[in-house]
């Protein structure tokens, strides 16, 4: 009777992890992954769910990926780091990426399923290579600012600022329709989302100079970097930014054919994955074949945060 009720339970506890999609499910995956690749990469995830207006990176992902790390093998390895996340913080990204760097000295190489916006994307700047398919995304990396109960882009903030002033001084009748509008804003707000601005395009810059294009100076990278700094070019900043851009911007990208059996590996795992992030267990989730972390959703930023947060 005791094995019979042993057996009941087991059955039952499996049947709840596969609903659930706990990290047994997803396992073998990454050993099926890391196959594929002839065992050159330790195989890493850091996954964070779409579509929630609280989820984006902040500084403690840092710190659950170094755990993670700190029990992965990466002696004979480089890193490959499963990434799917809509972005978040700037600085979060850069710690990310020196995390990474850190434990993989060589290089690492992001790989990405789905989406890895904004900030997200600066972690893939950083990276040695690129990994994508024909339906992968990353995006612009202008900063996002939360200002006056909204979120808006921060060029459109200080576009629109710059815009009132100069017709202000130009105007030659009343100009009290314009400083109407120009007491909607503060000065000091105005100088701190210019430093957010230049934040992100500085973090780029460094991490690209630092890596994949060593060597070249910022002028050059910043050129051909254009479409991830300059907003006028995706319009929108959720506007995915594909395979083909980055390669015309001289990115390390290798392309995967969407039907390849290690893209099909890729496509259930993020398949599981997702439907575990939007699950009740939490919205990322940082793991490898030994390892599983969760983190639940995070408070509401504060009024006036900026961060690097695709909206699409």
């Amino acid at each position: 009777m005791a094995r019979q009720q042993s057996f009941r339970n087991m059955t039952y506890s499996r049947v709840l992890e596969e609903v659930q999609q706990g990290h047994s499910t997803r396992k073998h995956l990454y050993e099926l992954l890391e196959k594929e690749f002839d065992d050159k990469f330790s195989v890493v995830a850091f996954f964070t769910m779409f579509g929630h207006p609280r989820v984006y990176l902040d500084t403690g992902d840092a710190d659950m990926l170094e755990e993670v790390l700190q029990n992965t093998d990466l002696s004979n390895r480089e890193l490959l780091l499963i990434l799917n996340c809509p972005g978040g913080d700037a600085l979060a990204a850069e710690r990310i990426i020196n995390v990474c760097r850190s434990f993989s000295p060589a290089g690492y190489s992001a790989l990405v399923p789905k989406q890895a916006k904004s900030a997200a994307t600066m972690i893939c700047l950083g990276a040695r290579k690129i990994m994508l398919s024909e339906t992968s995304e990353l995006g612009p990396i202008d900063p996002q600012i939360q200002y006056r109960n909204a979120t808006y882009a921060a060029h459109e903030i200080i576009e629109s600022y710059e815009d009132l002033f100069r017709k202000a001084i130009r105007s030659r009748g009343r100009i009290d329709p314009y400083l109407q509008q120009l007491n909607r804003f503060d000065a000091r707000d105005i100088r701190w989302i210019r430093s957010a601005q230049q934040l992100s395009d500085s973090i780029a810059l460094r991490v690209l100079g630092t890596g994949s294009m060593s060597g070249k100076r910022q002028s050059t990278i910043r050129k051909m970097i254009r479409p991830f700094l300059n907003p006028k070019y995706t319009k929108v900043h959720g506007r995915p930014i594909y395979h083909d851009v980055v390669e015309r911007c001289g990115l390390p990208v290798r392309l995967f054919p969407i039907r390849s059996n290690l893209w099909k590996i890729v496509w259930e795992l993020y398949v599981r994955l997702n439907y575990a992030a939007s699950g009740i267990r939490g919205s990322k989730i940082i793991e490898s074949k030994y390892d599983h972390y969760v983190s639940p959703v995070p408070p509401f930023p504060s009024e006036g945060g900026a961060t690097n947060e695709s909206k699409s």
